[in-house]
């Protein structure tokens, strides 16, 4: 191809709303363009990476069993309302009518028009295992889009569906996708981490997360660098850092703390370590009649180390809280603890609240607490002695670098990551309500046993480009690079040398099945290759008269700071090796 036939367009600034990496690259080298909060048109340059992601996405899926098919981005409300996820999803969830009247849904997954398909199709055991893709438009009211792609609220997506005839079919079908996720980013030459993750609003019972390492992700990945065990923020394993708890040694003493409502500055107060302190955080959860009205509320105290923070999913999963809980109104702490937030404890309560002790604060003693009152905490507090034990002990924070890893096997470390993939096994949650079933041997209705499986096609650009930049712009993966090979010829519209070399490499590399494009605009050099340092190019050859001359051309590949100079005759057997390196 030649430039002169395609379109680029690149700005020398990023506009001013740009904020990660990867939104003002792909602004300046014209891959994308923004048409409204969250929306972007995609132009030629970043629909060819699409392009290549997507082929590359295909041909695993393809060879994983995997069968192809097209689902509406414009789904009818009555399956979503099957489900109950209708009202569940909240705001994300774009609600439309037609000029019926009709409630419609634009799609941001497809779990229940896929079961839909399901119910009315598979029908017997026989056609037992099936898995459904598409690569489709998917859209999400994000309250705040930002990060360019990364967060946007239109976007393309392969979603894949798995259907079995019970849990075991249902872990190998699992497996088949997990093993094909690991081949799509290995082939994309992206580095990445499969982590444990919380199944949030998908469901399930497994699933795994597929992270690109970056130091931009938004996402915390847990893992042990002497084991195999990965798991982001929100799944990972926080073990009590004492195995037991030793006697108390100290009397409990109200002390003031005047103005000190942190337990940092509690802590530098008494000139204590920060870990011997206690967080109070309050939360409450309620009960509605059949109405809708309020019934019950109830107050709960979950108690974290100083140092720690809470992990707010984790704390859903708490026996009580698990059907949905909200931070406690300043006037239900008042009530229930006579104090203002800032010097809260589990010691002298007015009304009774519910205790959930962190593993960690469990196995504490003589430790830091609010008293409950205004500039002042309680010091040297142990359980049993001084307060009951707690009515729930649970693991309730985040985990921190250092910690011991859940095996066994050494301490976690933390790094960035950006999600791009994420695969659960769903069981029968989507298709117990919506009664999709099959027939067994027997000839017994049998719920069919589900996972589901997404890759955020769109998202994988600026995953890529968060993890790999530099100074001067993108540095493509040979997979997915919009071009493999940019021809630089120099003086292209004044030589007749260099534009007969130029048009004679394009045609042999094109022929040869290498993805070349030639820029005949007949820029200067340094504006010519600034634009494809930006662009992200793997590999450039320049072509100049004093090259053709001495029968070399300049070979220079886009993470190198030199070019090589290589025979002409040479130059395609040469980028053929290197793009397959």
């Amino acid at each position: 191809m030649k430039a002169s036939n395609f379109f680029i367009s690149t700005l020398k600034e990023a506009p001013a709303d740009a904020e990660v990496v990867s939104h003002k690259l792909m602004m300046r080298a014209g891959m994308i363009k923004r048409l409204g909060a969250g929306i972007y048109n995609y132009m030629p340059m970043g629909l060819r990476v699409i392009r290549k992601v997507e082929a590359i996405i295909r041909e695993e899926m393809n060879r994983a069993g995997a069968v192809e098919l097209l689902m509406p981005v414009v789904q009818p409300a009555e399956l979503w309302q099957e489900t109950g996820r209708f009202e569940k999803m909240g705001p994300e969830l774009m609600r439309v009518k037609d000029r019926h009247e009709r409630d419609f849904i634009i799609q941001p997954t497809s779990e229940e028009v896929v079961t839909d398909i399901a119910r009315q199709e598979l029908r017997s055991y026989k056609q037992l295992p099936k898995n459904f893709y598409h690569i489709q438009t998917k859209f999400r009211d994000e309250r705040r889009p930002r990060f360019g792609i990364m967060r946007g609220r239109e976007f393309t997506m392969k979603d894949a569906y798995s259907f079995d005839r019970d849990v075991e079919s249902g872990k190998r079908s699992y497996q088949l996708m997990y093993d094909a996720y690991c081949r799509i980013l290995d082939r994309m030459q992206l580095k990445y981490r499969a982590v444990s993750a919380d199944s949030g609003a998908i469901g399930g019972d497994v699933s795994q997360e597929f992270q690109v390492i970056a130091d931009t992700g938004e996402d915390a990945i847990i893992y042990c660098p002497t084991s195999d065990y990965a798991a982001n923020i929100e799944k990972a394993e926080a073990v009590a850092l004492t195995p037991t708890r030793r006697a108390a040694a100290q009397a409990m003493q109200k002390t003031p703390t005047p103005g000190k409502s942190t337990c940092a500055d509690v802590a530098q107060l008494l000139g204590l370590p920060l870990s011997q302190t206690v967080k109070s955080l309050v939360l409450a959860t309620d009960e509605f009649n059949d109405d809708g009205e309020l019934v019950k509320s109830t107050v709960w105290l979950l108690l974290v180390r100083g140092d720690h923070d809470l992990n707010e999913v984790k704390a859903g999963k708490v026996e009580g809280l698990k059907t949905g809980f909200r931070f406690a109104t300043v006037a239900e702490i008042e009530d229930h603890f006579g104090c203002k937030p800032g010097y809260l404890g589990p010691i002298g309560l007015i009304k009774p609240v519910k205790v959930v002790a962190d593993r960690t604060v469990a196995h504490m003693a003589d430790f830091v607490c609010g008293a409950n009152q205004a500039d002042f905490h309680i010091t040297g507090v142990n359980w049993g002695r001084d307060l009951p034990e707690p009515d729930v002990v649970a693991d309730i924070r985040n985990v921190v670098a250092g910690d011991p890893s859940p095996d066994g096997q050494g301490v976690l470390a933390i790094e960035r990551g950006i999600e791009v993939g994420h695969v659960f096994l769903l069981g029968t949650k989507y298709s117990e309500p919506m009664k999709a079933t099959f027939l067994d041997e027997t000839g017994k209705p049998q719920f069919l046993v589900m996972g589901c499986y997404g890759i955020g096609v769109t998202r994988i650009l600026g995953a890529a480009i968060e993890q790999s930049h530099d100074e001067r712009g993108i540095v493509w993966p040979n997979a997915i690079a919009p071009f493999a090979v940019v021809l630089c010829p120099i003086g292209y519209d004044r030589s007749a040398d260099v534009k007969a070399a130029a048009d004679a490499l394009h045609d042999e590399l094109q022929a040869a099945g290498i993805d070349v494009l030639l820029d005949d605009r007949g820029e200067r050099p340094g504006a010519m290759f600034a634009d494809w340092e930006l662009i992200g190019v793997p590999q450039r050859v320049v072509i100049s008269e004093r090259g053709l001359k001495e029968g070399q051309l300049e070979v220079q590949g886009r993470r190198e700071t030199e070019a090589s100079k290589v025979a002409m005759a040479n130059v395609a057997a040469h980028l053929k090796a290197r793009l397959a390196a």
